[in-house]
């Protein structure tokens, strides 16, 4: 079940514009242990919500590898999305009105601090494990290198330190075609629609592979001339998105997506990178055309800490959502690396000490 944080004091932007208020949505599974060291902080996609189970399943639930039953698990919907937390849909008190199209840019280091703020308030201190994948890894980076200390572990999916224009490319592109629906940001009853879903087919390219049309959207008969499978495919996955998103959440999200950099302030991305202490895992994938190998390879050279792996996927970028098997497998496998370190450097320690034990901080069992 949803939940929602109400913070009543500005929230100061990159951009230097404040939002009077704040509201977030999140969601929470599992028990905060009494040590309160179990917690995993999930930063979700571009159009994804709080609720990673329904999003995440196969990896995020009963059973699987990040599992209610021995974590505290959270994820925080964004800002500028449909799903709860202050938005595009929210009411401007200097007009009244929806902010809509003139709802400020929320860069990625925006969200990262935003999440920071609603941990605060929640009363979470350490977190053992923050993870995210594509836009939600770019705020779970942001995050690592604002508050390097907060973090045991740090899991990146299909992401990068800086978007890159080819991404930005697409994002502009999938702009071009919401603007070019002259209802977009008015109040007509599909305000966006048209322009949503023509965005949502261009994004769909940059997602999926050559090999995923291949493989599911051939012809039945060699005598098509018309209205083909990959056609109705591109058409539906737009009125997929417009049945649940608002076109001028998208507008604004994909703006702040193109903010990513890291490196902005930081001297270079290679040097935030740098500032990342804690061991971290990223997985890329090999038919990833949106966010290439050559971007995880790049972190895993300068985040000090750190092991790439490539998974094999005919998904493209959708198999940061769709491989939850094998993403599973390759975090369970980070996540018992860490814990036999850990107890080696505890014996280590305690060896040295005439056998007598201390906790040591981030030593317990995962």
């Amino acid at each position: 079940m949803t939940k929602y944080l109400y913070i009543d004091h500005p929230f100061t932007l990159e951009s230097g514009q404040a939002l009077p208020a704040l509201r977030a949505a999140y969601h929470t599974y599992g028990r905060l242990n009494e040590e309160r060291n179990n917690v995993i902080w999930i930063c979700h996609a571009l159009t994804a919500n709080s609720d990673a189970e329904d999003w995440w399943p196969g990896l995020v639930g009963r059973g699987f590898t990040i599992d209610p039953d021995r974590y505290f698990i959270v994820c925080v919907n964004m800002l500028g999305s449909s799903y709860g937390s202050t938005g595009p849909l929210d009411l401007n008190p200097a007009t009244g009105r929806a902010y809509g199209l003139d709802f400020p840019l929320i860069t990625t280091r925006d969200q990262a601090r935003f999440f920071s703020l609603v941990a605060d308030y929640l009363g979470i201190r350490a977190i053992r494990l923050l993870m995210g994948g594509s836009m939600g890894g770019q705020c779970a980076l942001e995050w690592a290198c604002l508050q390097p200390n907060r973090f045991d572990l740090l899991c990146a999916l299909a992401t990068n330190a800086k978007h890159s224009p080819f991404g930005v490319a697409f994002n502009e592109s999938q702009r071009m075609a919401l603007r070019a629906d002259p209802t977009l940001g008015t109040d007509h009853p599909e305000a966006g629609r048209a322009g949503l879903e023509a965005a949502r087919a261009i994004a769909i390219l940059s997602y999926r592979h050559y090999r995923t049309y291949a493989d599911t959207q051939q012809e039945p008969s060699e005598s098509t001339t018309d209205d083909f499978r990959a056609s109705s495919y591109q058409r539906y996955q737009g009125y997929k998105l417009w049945k649940r998103f608002d076109p001028t959440c998208y507008y604004s999200l994909s703006r702040g997506m193109d903010t990513h950099n890291l490196g902005r302030g930081r001297g270079s991305k290679e040097e935030a990178l740098a500032t990342i202490s804690c061991p971290t895992l990223i997985i890329s994938i090999d038919t990833d055309l949106l966010f290439p190998t050559e971007e995880q390879s790049l972190l895993s050279r300068y985040i000090p800490n750190s092991r790439l792996d490539v998974m094999q996927s005919d998904y493209g970028h959708d198999g940061f959502l769709v491989e939850t098997p094998t993403i599973g497998r390759l975090l369970a496998d980070f996540l018992a690396d860490q814990l036999t370190i850990n107890e080696a450097t505890r014996r280590a320690f305690t060896d040295g000490l005439g056998g007598r034990s201390f906790a040591l901080p981030g030593s317990e069992e995962v």
